[in-house]
């Protein structure tokens, strides 16, 4: 039986060395008066300055919301949506990271329809009107939210990552220009390389893959896997960069349209209660995950690794897949990247935690994508085996 597939992206999607120039043409094309959403270190390294410069030389009157931190919550999505009603902004310009685009695209939707944020959680209540018009310029290469229809907001009340996927979350325009992450820090680098790894990876195993996110989802792991540690020992590579940058920008296109799995679903609530940042803790769960998903995913993990190492193109899936998840576990070590324990989350306060943690895991519904979909019991077991993970060892954990 054939079956019919969708695949949804930016109107317009302009990168390469260079695009951020076109950032006050492409505002002019879509409204009056501008708001910059953006956080204190793009205002500190100049980018926000920058874009005012843009928008200036086309005479854009602008106002700005500069106070996103590093994980995006309900408190900076109002106080932004607060700027841009009194200023009657009517197009929208987000900076920076993953923070400062799914913020945006909070405003964006809230401008035009009706209650908070927390009101379409679980897209149990669909957006009745067409947002403003967003344009999102990463300053990273790792959340791809430049490409994607997904906000994720932390409601502080709640401490809960509230995850929301409706159409409507799409930016009207990408502009992805790897100049602009040449200033991230190396750990940085590392954390949201892995995010967008993490993105191709679960997009290209999910039970709701088709053909196309297949495409995207391996060019981006070939990207990734072969740039990611250049970029993270050089920054000024900016080949590496320009290939972390489109790699990152496929992958969310890959996951916008096929989900994420049991990586992500675990992941939020470790960074909404304990402020992990959201690429670190995707990568302190990733091998282990691999490992408990493998017998269900042997074949798909088996193209991976032999996409990204030839040599074993005569490997059996079984070998083939293995050898990927001691790839992955290389590359974490490469990366310095920590699990849980090293990272200074507390036994005790993580052992109170952890069966709030797999409910709202579960509640996310990216768990149910796994092609090994997890119970309640199999997700605290798997945060138990994540917690103090050696990512040295070469033997596979048995589940």
């Amino acid at each position: 039986m054939s079956q019919v597939y969708q695949l949804l992206m930016p109107s317009r999607i302009l990168y390469g060395r260079g695009a951020f120039n076109e950032i006050g043409n492409q505002a002019r094309l879509l409204g009056n008066k501008v708001l910059i959403i953006s956080d204190p270190v793009m205002e500190k390294l100049g980018n926000v300055a920058i874009c005012e410069e843009h928008l200036r030389k086309k005479a854009l009157p602008f106002a700005k919301y500069t106070g996103v931190d590093t994980e995006p919550t309900d408190i900076h999505v109002k106080e932004a949506l607060e700027v841009c009603r009194q200023e009657q902004c009517d197009v929208i310009v987000a900076i920076g990271g993953g923070s400062s685009i799914d913020t945006a695209k909070a405003v964006a939707v809230m401008m035009t329809n009706e209650g908070t944020i927390s009101d379409y959680v679980g897209n149990v209540k669909p957006f009745a009107n067409k947002p403003l018009p967003l344009i999102a310029v990463p300053t990273t290469a790792g959340t791809g939210s430049e490409v994607t229809k997904v906000t994720v907001i932390i409601d502080t009340q709640t401490d809960v990552k509230m995850m929301i996927s409706q159409p409507e979350l799409l930016p009207a325009v990408a502009i992805v220009d790897p100049l602009l992450t040449a200033s991230c820090p190396p750990s940085v680098t590392a954390a949201t390389g892995i995010d967008a790894l993490c993105h191709a990876i679960e997009a290209y195993i999910s039970r709701r893959a088709h053909p196309v996110t297949d495409v995207l989802a391996l060019s981006a792991i070939e990207a990734i896997m072969g740039n990611l540690r250049q970029a993270y020992e050089n920054g000024n590579d900016i080949d590496a960069r320009e290939k972390m940058a489109i790699g990152a920008m496929v992958a969310g296109a890959a996951f916008s349209n096929a989900s994420v799995t049991l990586v992500h679903g675990m992941s939020r609530p470790i960074g909404a209660l304990f402020h992990v940042p959201h690429g670190v803790s995707n990568a302190m769960l990733l091998p282990g995950v691999l490992e408990f998903t493998k017998e269900s995913a042997v074949e798909k993990l088996a193209v991976i690794s032999r996409l990204i190492k030839p040599e074993l193109k005569n490997a059996s899936d079984e070998e083939a897949a293995d050898a990927l998840i001691l790839e992955v576990k290389q590359l974490c070590l490469d990366l310095h990247i920590p699990n849980m324990k090293t990272w200074g989350i507390e036994k005790e306060q993580f052992d109170k935690a952890v069966d709030k943690m797999a409910a709202d895991a579960l509640a996310s519904g990216s768990p149910g994508n796994n092609p090994r979909v997890p119970t309640h019991e199999e997700i605290v077991q798997l945060y138990h085996v994540c917690y103090d993970y050696d990512f040295r060892s070469t033997h596979s954990i048995s589940f």
